[in-house]
């Protein structure tokens, strides 16, 4: 008994006060019971009834973060904390203790609440397509992480007694140990803010990035990483920071476009080349596409033939090839192609050529940017491509395999 009645004296409460101190503790601990019961079992309870019937996804929203929890027990701390100015005295250590405890409460649930309050902002702008140009959870991730520091320091300015100012102001000596353990939280937080400023990358986007193997859709946009998905389902992470400082290519202007490129050549052998012969120009002449082609070409050259007559040399005339004529039909055979897009570039034309041959390439957009229907149309061109080539005396560059060696080989043998 003795010791308890040193104690009490130790934090300035008389003996003969104890009862009474005891008392205002047992109704303020009381009153906290009766406030959490009426705001968890009750209020919160009916709430979160009548959210799950309704149709609105805002209040959806709101239960699934705990956003209203957070509150109501940010509600006790200050009720607490008000029972504690009312019936203690002011100067008295269990007056401060027990306020100074209620205002830690009051600061972490208010800090979660805040919390609760930017999730919910979070899923009601992946609702919305416009919002989703924004890379929003990076800057909310952000904005938590200088909130999180706000309230630590305050936290720690009550728990020692000084002001928060105080604090802040010797931060600025540990500005380079903090720059150095919030490096990738700082690089992220600005590469978020070009990101979005600049228009950059957004949710949805297919994103290619070698350097980090990522070649997907963009999942999340996170304050230090991104998550891309892969066409394989395997999961790419890059830092939020990378996409700023490296080169990356967003397939977004290709999706909204409505068309997507076919960029592909076919190599011919050189070999094969050569004036059309009047028999090979009589049978050209009897394909729709090129029936048109063909008489403005022979009318043109005809004409210019008869104005420059000359010696009988192959050199002083002009005839048609074999190669102009299948790139002319190539072009029309697009022109008239119905998932072709007529109002993007389309053109056939003639590269370079090497020692694998004249590469003949074919230039154009499909009306659809699907991945599986661009692949069919790509491959049915050229499916036409390969078997018509024959058609004009002209044949296909190829290495030599083993099965022509082998016939080669076969050959010499006899």
């Amino acid at each position: 008994m003795q010791q308890l009645i040193a104690q009490l004296k130790q934090f300035g409460i008389e003996p003969n006060h104890a009862i009474s101190l005891t008392i205002i503790f047992a109704i303020i601990f009381l009153t906290a019971i009766v406030v959490h019961f009426i705001l968890h079992r009750i209020v919160l309870a009916v709430c979160e009834k009548r959210a799950q019937a309704s149709s609105h996804l805002w209040l959806h929203i709101l239960t699934e973060n705990k956003l209203f929890h957070r509150l109501a027990f940010t509600l006790q701390g200050i009720i607490v904390n008000v029972q504690a100015v009312l019936w203690l005295n002011k100067d008295s250590d269990a007056a401060a203790i027990l306020s100074t405890c209620a205002q830690l409460w009051v600061m972490l649930y208010g800090l979660m609440s805040f919390f609760s309050l930017l999730d919910v902002v979070n899923s009601l702008s992946n609702r919305f397509a416009f919002a989703a140009q924004f890379p929003l959870k990076g800057l909310l991730q952000g904005i938590k992480l200088i909130a999180a520091i706000v309230i630590g320091i305050m936290m720690i300015s009550l728990l020692i007694g000084k002001s928060p100012a105080i604090l802040i102001s010797g931060l600025g000596a540990m500005a380079a140990v903090l720059m150095l353990v919030f490096k990738d939280p700082i690089l992220g937080l600005v590469a978020g803010i070009q990101l979005s400023a600049n228009n950059m990358l957004k949710l949805g986007d297919w994103l290619e990035m070698p350097k980090y193997g990522a070649d997907g859709a963009v999942t999340d946009i996170g304050l230090t990483t991104v998550k891309v998905r892969n066409w394989d389902n395997t999961i790419t992470t890059i830092p939020t920071y990378a996409l700023v400082s490296d080169a990356f290519k967003n397939w977004s202007g290709m999706s909204a476009s409505g068309g997507r490129r076919i960029k592909r050549c076919i190599n011919i052998d050189t070999t094969s080349i050569h004036f059309l012969t009047e028999e090979e120009q009589e049978k050209l002449a009897h394909a729709r596409l090129l029936s048109p082609y063909m008489e403005m070409r022979q009318e043109e050259i005809a004409s210019w033939n008869g104005q420059n007559a000359g010696p009988a040399s192959i050199l002083n005339q002009r005839k048609m090839t074999n190669i102009g004529t299948f790139r002319a039909y190539l072009n029309e055979y697009l022109r008239q192609h119905p998932s072709i897009r007529q109002d993007m570039t389309l053109m056939v034309r003639q590269m370079a050529p090497g020692a694998e041959g004249l590469p003949l390439e074919i230039y154009a957009f499909t009306n659809t940017v699907a991945w599986l229907e661009y692949e069919s149309i790509q491959a049915d061109i050229f499916d036409h491509v390969f078997a018509v080539v024959d058609e004009f005396g002209l044949r296909i560059h190829q290495a030599p395999t083993g099965s022509d060696v082998r016939a080669i080989a076969g050959l010499n043998s006899y």
